[in-house]
């Protein structure tokens, strides 16, 4: 499989798409090019703190118009996740407001922290308000049988300027430390998220390319579901313990990569 076979792309967001508030060099004119050309694309992000709507809102403020359709979000799987496991729950959502809001209108009961004890399910997103007391409530409620749910396993995020903030795997870190119980995780890498990918733009794994910036997540969760798998690497830092089927310094070389192995007319346009 090549690269010049690919016929659909999807995209992570974070560190491959945009780092905090700005496009990363050559997104926007990857996607329109891909866009031009007719070629399905996605954009599917591990984001624990938003949704597709709002990230889709990002990327069209950013200068990629996208819809919610154009998006999909570890954020809006992990409800179904718990309904398949358990049916409607009372739990606790250790998150943003809007994770909350977002399982309580998949049929979830959210439950303030102090009422630990009455939790079924305990969900943990990317949580700016994380402290003691939420640690101490999610892992008491899972030391206690809750079933624990991470969005992702995500260490960090970038943000602007070459930094980070501490990803949801920090924090479900945390409260699997303390319960002494793994969660079950529900984005990258594990199929779950890749599948919806794929189903989305309607093209067989292997004709899928997943595009990220995570050897651990993307490219790992990519190959496990068959797709081609491109690694951006900005600075390459020996050999990876993951080999991706194509390794890139930028979007800019992907663009003139993708360009140079198509093979209709209109390659150089």
């Amino acid at each position: 499989m090549t690269l010049r076979e690919v016929r659909g792309f999807a995209f992570d967001l974070d560190g491959t798409i945009w780092a905090g508030p700005h496009l990363l060099p050559g997104a926007a004119e990857l996607v329109a090019a891909l866009r031009r050309a007719d070629y399905p694309l996605v954009f599917a992000s591990n984001s624990s703190r938003y949704g597709s709507e709002a990230l889709a809102r990002e990327l069209t403020r950013l200068g990629i118009p996208a819809a919610r359709h154009d998006v999909i979000a570890a954020f809006d799987l992990v409800a179904d996740e718990v309904h398949d496991r358990l049916g409607s729950v009372d739990l606790l959502a250790i998150g943003t407001g809007e994770l909350a809001s977002a399982l309580e209108e998949a049929g979830h009961r959210p439950l303030p922290i102090d009422r630990w004890r009455e939790a079924k399910a305990v969900v943990v997103g990317n949580d700016p308000l994380f402290d003691f007391g939420r640690l101490r409530a999610a892992s008491r409620a899972v030391a206690s049988g809750a079933v624990f749910f991470a969005v992702n396993m995500d260490e960090r995020f970038p943000v602007a300027d070459g930094q980070f903030d501490p990803g949801c795997g920090a924090l479900a870190e945390a409260v699997a430390t303390a319960a002494r119980v793994r969660p079950i995780v529900v984005g990258k890498p594990h199929s779950r998220l890749f599948e919806a990918a794929i189903a989305r733009l309607g093209c067989s794994a292997h004709q899928t390319a997943m595009v990220g910036d995570n050897l651990a997540s993307d490219i790992v969760g990519g190959r496990s579901v068959g797709m081609f798998t491109i690694w951006l690497e900005p600075q390459p830092a020996g050999e990876p313990t993951t080999q991706p089927d194509l390794a890139v310094a930028s979007l800019i070389d992907l663009h003139r990569l993708w360009l140079g192995g198509r093979a209709t007319p209109d390659a150089t346009s």
